[in-house]
């Protein structure tokens, strides 16, 4: 048995060594081994604090007790026992005095050694330069210290009460108290022990009591985050005189302790239970109940300001313009005129349905993948800024054949993807492909070639797993690298693929057999150790996401859940954005993240919500990138101000470089992040009004409203678009988003717009310089009494036009399906224009999306054309005033229409070739089923080629028709 313990004992230090020691390498091989070191030692030296001071505090707790056991002849039969256990306990008594104190270190080491942020940034800490409303302290007394205090007060109170608890059954075990017919009788020393740690407890609690004070400016339980009237007038001061309260009692047993009188500490005692009754929560209860509530309106606005202020500033809205935005919806001619250049930047690819298009098109061999959802970001072609749909073509395990699917094929030969995909947004190609500004294999396109940047992508969201790559000079390729050329795409010959051997430094070394057998371990893999794969070169690569390798260099951070890539100095590097947080900012509102950053798209799964914690601070204070190709990640610290950001800076002094040092390249491609704005949209329904009577009667609230092209009830996402806002000199890269009247559950509200909100993510195109404008926000407010439709509504009418359903009917035929996509809204025209692409996907394994039309709405007007700019065209009264990315694109004519007085009524009389063409149709479909119904495959044949040719005179006739708007649909001037 015992030799069965050591080798068990034995076998689980080795799996904790190879953990520790692997874990070494890969901070080593990345250049983070100051992490590595700091984070553990900080660990291990705040487990051995509260080790030793839980430890020492049970273990003289239980020796004290043990040295103040009486010493007699026992005298009853309960006696009689306690004697039999002692002697049972005695051949063990020194392993339990040290054994239940060392069980109880470990338990209290462990739990401090999580705190140990708390603890970094209590030492470390940076003032912010700006103190509290109520005690004039700084706030980083309130981010830092106040949470550590609270930490170690805690813990120490939970050693007084093990201590006693400990004390006190020793002291019963050795009879220095007993239970007797006259009641409980304690000995001298027994009374002595009690009192001292009744008295230590009574001091932290008075210490957890002031502390109290300053929490409250934390709270959250009421009206508002922070110290309201109530607490201001009433829980502040009962807390600092159950302090005093708590002090006094504490003096009165350590007297008692000595003197031997114990009637005042008992009478302190049952006073402060009493006074912690009446002035902690009677008191209190009855301020709010007969002064505050009849009152409410007018007693609370200092501190209604007061919350509205600090929230204002813990979630960076604090310089918000806001610009009165009174829009008109009436659809004149040139009325985009003044708004020419974000017209001809409207994003018609939606790139939350587009994957399965890229995968079609680009996707080359099943072992390669794209993610669910693409994303945009922008890139400067011929002097122009143009928006993207970018994606990059990653490894994918799951495609590889089954028979194919070995420990050498998995991890030495398929070990990389190549090339990144790009599409302009703007445009389409005559049958609604993507027109590609990046594509094929090799990679080819304006972006560059496979010459000119680094294709090749070990390092992305879908790789998981580990590879072993790497060999020595002369030495035959391995690993799969690419198909040769487009031509290769219709075969899967092996000898249509080229090979390659990685010539980066990406992984810890295995060429050695210990590096090699501490990896079998931690990847339990007998392969990693006996293949004849792995040489004298070989790296390990592991922790491939660009968020597993950011979040292991900077603990601290949180991580926005959708990195994006870019082609950036000749490489492909992952754009992670990073965030400082705190929920102890004073009397900032909590944010509870997952909720706030769910959407139509996270519940989808195309993109991640942050996880499930609770904050009132944040920052977007880092930007980091991944090399796709070696891995490596730099830090860059983008909010140099943040206070958090700097005392992690000392904790970590050379891990985060300055803005300054990121590249022009870089510059041009960050942008204002997904998930910070989530959170702030989701506050400003509220914050956006700074007057706390109005806040207070909560009749101006807004919503984020639900995404209409969903059945579900899920927010709409914000979207990237190259806008200029009105007010501003230029389009900037602005991720927006809507605002409609607050919506209440099991009430119905009207689907208006009140609000849009857009932030300016252009950080410019200069070494180390960053824009005054980027991160800038700015509300368009809409009167209260507006009569500008909301998403909803105007996608309500869209699909509710009986003229628009006619003619999506058409694209219908033949089993397709018609997706709507998202749905875009723009400041133009002195208004706002709704813009959505309607795609077509066919039934089938390999459909795929195609834009075959476009849906704009302005006021109570609608259009509809084959090409964006045909569409603005026909709705601003047969000329726009601009020019649309696709006015190049030529899909026919007589596509669409505008909206007229008359309901149902085409603006050139009825469109007869179309209503033929429609029946041909639908007699041809008719025919197809009876013949299938039959079993005649020759006539459903023919029936099938009648369809296509109807379908298509369909198409050609489609569209002279109107499309009129849905009065009933518009809204009325009534908020």
């Amino acid at each position: 048995m015992p030799t069965i313990i050591v080798v068990a004992v034995l076998v689980v230090a080795l799996l904790f060594f190879s953990g520790v020691y692997t874990d070494l390498l890969w901070f080593n091989q990345i250049g983070y081994s100051e992490v590595f070191w700091t984070e553990r030692i900080a660990k291990i030296l705040i487990f051995l604090a509260a080790f030793l001071i839980m430890a020492l505090g049970v273990y003289f707790s239980i020796r004290a007790a043990y040295k103040a056991r009486p010493v007699y002849a026992p005298d009853s039969e309960h006696e009689d026992n306690l004697n039999r256990y002692q002697l049972q306990l005695e051949p063990i008594r020194r392993v339990v005095m040290v054994g239940v104190p060392v069980v109880f270190g470990l338990f209290a080491g462990t739990a401090a050694m999580s705190q140990w942020e708390k603890v970094m940034l209590f030492l470390y800490r940076v003032p912010f330069g700006t103190t509290d409303p109520e005690f004039g302290l700084d706030l980083s007394f309130y981010t830092n210290t106040l949470p550590f205090l609270g930490f170690l007060v805690g813990m120490l109170i939970s050693v007084t009460v093990i201590a006693f608890i400990a004390g006190i059954l020793t002291h019963y075990l050795y009879g220095a108290i007993r239970l007797t017919e006259r009641g409980i009788f304690a000995s001298r020393q027994a009374q002595i022990h009690i009192a001292i740690l009744a008295g230590i407890f009574l001091l932290l609690l008075a210490g957890n009591f002031w502390l109290g004070r300053y929490a409250t400016l934390q709270d959250n339980g009421g009206y508002r985050a922070g110290a309201m009237f109530t607490d201001v007038h009433a829980v502040i001061p009962t807390k600092a005189i159950l302090a005093a309260a708590a002090l006094i009692v504490a003096v009165l047993f350590i007297v008692a302790a000595f003197m031997g009188k114990w009637k005042l500490p008992l009478i302190g005692t049952g006073m402060l239970v009493v006074t912690a009754i009446v002035a902690g929560g009677l008191y209190p209860w009855a301020i709010q109940q007969w002064q505050v509530k009849p009152s409410e309106g007018s007693v609370e606005l200092p501190y209604i300001e007061r919350n509205i202020n600090m929230t204002r500033d813990a979630y960076g809205l604090t310089g918000m313009e806001v610009t009165p935005y009174n829009a008109t919806i009436t659809a004149e001619a040139g009325a985009l005129r003044q708004d020419a250049d974000t017209a001809a930047n409207i994003r018609l690819l939606d790139p939350n349905l587009i994957s399965s298009t890229f995968a079609q098109l680009e996707q080359y061999r099943p072992y390669y993948k794209f993610p669910k959802t693409l994303n945009v970001d922008r890139y400067t072609i011929d002097g122009k800024v143009q928006d993207a749909v970018i994606a990059v073509r990653e490894l994918n395990p799951a495609g590889i054949s089954p028979e194919q699917q070995s420990w050498y094929n998995q991890h030495l030969v398929y070990t990389h993807g190549y090339g990144v995909v790009a599409a302009y947004g703007n445009t389409v190609t005559a049958d609604g492909k993507p027109e590609f500004m990046q594509a094929g294999v090799p990679s080819e396109g304006v972006l560059g070639t496979d010459t000119s940047y680094q294709p090749r992508i070990y390092f992305g969201q879908s790789t998981t797993d580990y590879s072993v790559v790497g060999a020595p000079s002369g030495t035959a390729p391995i690993e799969l690298d690419r198909p040769q050329g487009n031509a290769a795409a219709a075969t899967d010959n092996a000898s249509d693929e080229t090979l390659t051997t990685f010539t980066g430094n990406a992984g810890p070394t295995v060429g050695n057999w210990f590096n090699r057998a501490m990896y079998a371990l931690k990847f339990q893999s007998t392969d990693l150790l006996l293949t004849n794969g792995v040489n004298e070169k070989s790296q390990i690569l592991y922790d491939r996401t660009p968020a597993e390798r950011v979040a292991k260099v900077a603990p601290y951070l949180t991580l926005d859940g959708n990195p994006y890539p870019a082609i950036v100095d000749g490489k492909v590097k992952w754009i992670v954005d990073g965030y400082t947080t705190s929920s102890y900012y004073p009397y900032s509102q909590q944010q509870q993240l997952q909720e706030a950053t769910t959407d139509s798209l996270t519940v989808a799964g195309g993109i991640a919500p942050l996880p499930n914690a609770s904050i009132n601070y944040i920052r977007n204070s880092v930007k980091a990138t991944v090399d796709a190709y070696d891995g490596s990640v730099e830090l860059f610290a983008w909010d140099a101000e943040d206070p958090i950001l700097k005392a992690w800076e000392k904790v970590f002094p050379t891990t985060v470089k300055p803005f300054t040092e990121m590249s022009a390249d870089v510059m041009s491609h960050v942008r204002y992040p997904e998930d910070l704005f989530k959170v702030q949209r989701e506050l400003m329904g509220r914050y956006h009004v700074t007057d706390p009577t109005n806040f207070f009667k909560n009749t101006l609230a807004w919503s984020v409203p639900d995404d209409p092209t969903t059945k579900a009830t899920d927010k709409q996402p914000p979207y990237y678009l190259s806008l200029k806002m009105p007010g501003q000199d230029k389009t900037a890269f602005s991720l927006t988003t809507d605002f409609i009247p607050q919506e209440v559950k099991n009430t119905d509200s009207r689907n208006i717009l009140y609000g849009f909100m857009a932030a300016n993510g252009d950080a410019g195109n200069v070494k180390g310089v960053k824009s005054p404008d980027y991160g800038k926000l700015q509300l368009l407010q809409l009167p209260d009494a507006t009569q500008v439709p909301g998403p909803g509504q105007v996608q309500n009418t869209f699909q509710s036009d009986p003229t628009v359903s006619e003619q999506l009917n058409v694209l219908k035929l033949g089993q397709s399906d018609v997706i709507n996509g998202n749905l875009l809204t723009l400041p133009m025209g002195g208004g706002m224009l709704y813009v959505q692409p309607v795609y077509v996907q066919s039934t089938g394994s390999t459909s795929y999306p195609t834009l075959q039309r476009v849906l704009v709405a302005f006021g109570d007007k609608i259009g509809y054309a084959a090409t964006l700019n045909e569409a603005l065209d026909k709705l601003f009264g047969g000329d726009s005033g601009a020019v649309a990315g696709d006015a190049g694109v030529n899909k026919g004519e007589g596509t669409g229409g505008t909206s007229t007085d008359k309901p149902g009524v085409p603006s050139g009389g009825e469109n007869t070739a179309l209503a033929k063409a429609l029946s041909d149709a639908n007699a041809a479909l008719q025919a197809g089923q009876a013949a299938l119904a039959k079993g005649d495959f020759a006539a459903y044949g023919t029936a099938q080629k009648a369809l296509e040719t109807a379908i298509a005179a369909a198409i050609a006739a489609e569209g002279a028709a109107v499309v009129p708007s849905n009065p009933e649909a518009t809204p009325s001037a009534k908020p």
